[in-house]
């Protein structure tokens, strides 16, 4: 997914201005995923929206602590979160596929088998499919998607509940609070003054007339 432009961006504005804008795009962009990816077969859109979440994550890792207050940083950490949850569905996504084709691929070499052991026979015995070449192979993988399928169904039901969560918390609009809030600076500390100790007067300087 090819990232969103960021206009208006000027080396010589204050970092935190320059970081709001970025901020803002991104979270924009994270967030217009949200009709498409209530739909678990939103394939490439729960993908394209853990690139989002990975681009707006990296903006406000560099930008939260200089910039903007402690939701920022909290928000860094939120974004993440939800980068690695869909990081693990989009595993499923992509190895799932490959099982079914080696399933497939291996299911018809031992259907093509059985064809050659039924010989000119006018029906299969099914006798002859005890035994198939990749009978153990395929049956193993036929377990794995299915275990696949289901940790993908409990995935993306966290998913959800996360995604929902966030929105349940505010987490847009505090984000965009707190990019437009700029933390008050700490004062500066006040110089130490540092007095040197005051001599005891010698008598030899006592005034004249006041020696005996």
């Amino acid at each position: 997914m090819k990232a969103r432009k960021v206009k208006h961006l000027d080396p010589a504005s204050p970092l935190a201005d320059n970081a709001e804008r970025l901020v803002r795009v991104r979270l924009e962009e994270l967030c217009g995923f949200a009709p498409a990816v209530l739909d678990p077969a939103a394939v490439t859109e729960l993908h394209d929206m853990r690139i989002a979440a990975k681009r707006l994550r990296y903006v406000l890792e560099v930008t939260a602590e200089p910039c903007f207050g402690p939701y920022a940083k909290t928000a860094g950490k939120r974004t993440k979160e939800l980068q690695d949850l869909l990081g693990e569905i989009h595993d499923c996504d992509v190895q799932l596929p490959r099982v079914e084709a080696l399933v497939a691929e291996l299911r018809d070499a031992d259907a093509d088998e059985l064809r050659l052991r039924a010989g000119d026979a006018p029906d299969l015995d099914p006798a002859l499919a005890a035994r198939l070449p990749h009978a153990d192979a395929w049956r193993g993988l036929l377990a794995l998607e299915a275990y696949m399928r289901a940790r993908r169904d409990l995935l993306y039901d966290r998913f959800l509940t996360f995604w929902r969560d966030l929105e349940r918390d505010g987490f847009r609009a505090r984000l965009e609070y707190a990019i437009a809030e700029r933390p008050e600076p700490e004062p500066e500390p006040r110089p130490r003054v540092v007095l040197a100790p005051v001599a005891p007067a010698s008598p030899d300087l006592a005034p004249a007339g006041e020696h005996a």
